[in-house]
């Protein structure tokens, strides 16, 4: 019966979007966003609510395969299940009116969102207007394709190659893909060659976290090599 099973496939679409469709749980998701693991007291405090109360958020989002987790000691940590969880809480980012900006109401609000449009993690690869201009970097250096999809070239297997940034595929994920970035409104490069790039960007100190966000900042070293690597001037990263 197509009705029945029609009916079957809305009511657990209905079911896994109730598990975002709560402010303390998508305030956990875009935490997590930073791609780390989390202790669920940690995520209580950002989200403002007791432990005891983010702890039955946590296991609905467990249950519904939002979230992995696993206990040391007395701690529970809590992170993404994958890339395409990530990928899906982006996505739906990029779908709030207004761009998902919402008006700061403290001086520090105001900075934390600026440092975060600057440049941030998202989930394992760099995006804001570091990630934008990386990406533009390696397009216009014939480094990445956007033409038709993103795409590294030969060339860019080469560069990431001659860095020493070891580009392992697993599954079925993409060896690049555009994920389309909620502040700048453009897709900034992710899949492996994303998620490489980010852990050889904070591995080799030319970005550091700041705050307790997914902020990143430029480093010195990291401007000078992204001029000399890839003709990055640091204006275009303020």
């Amino acid at each position: 019966m197509p009705g029945a099973s029609g009916g079957s496939r809305a009511a657990g679409l209905a079911s896994f979007a109730a598990l975002i469709a709560d402010e303390t749980r998508a305030s956990c998701l875009l935490a997590l966003l930073d791609g780390r693991a989390w202790t669920a007291g940690e995520l209580a405090r950002h989200a403002g609510v007791a432990p005891s109360t983010l702890s039955e958020h946590l296991s609905r989002l467990v249950a519904g395969g939002l979230l992995a987790q696993e206990r040391q000691g007395r701690h529970r940590y809590v992170r993404l299940a994958g890339p395409r969880v990530a990928q899906l809480v982006e996505d739906l980012v990029t779908q709030v009116p207004g761009g998902a900006v919402v008006r700061p109401r403290t001086l520090r609000e105001s900075s934390a969102g600026s440092a975060m449009a600057r440049g941030r993690t998202c989930y394992n690869h760099l995006a804001g207007r570091l990630g934008i201009v990386l990406t533009d970097a390696l397009t216009a250096r014939g480094l990445l394709r956007q033409d038709t999809g993103f795409a590294l070239t030969d060339a860019g297997m080469e560069w990431f190659g001659a860095r020493g940034i070891t580009l392992v595929r697993s599954g079925r994920r993409p060896l690049a893909r555009g994920c389309l970035d909620w502040t700048e409104r453009r897709p900034h490069l992710a899949g492996v060659a994303g998620a490489a790039l980010c852990r050889y960007a904070l591995g080799s100190g030319w970005c550091v976290r700041i705050g307790s966000e997914r902020a990143v900042r430029v480093t010195p070293a990291g401007e000078r090599n992204l001029r000399e690597l890839l003709g990055i001037d640091a204006v275009a990263l303020g």
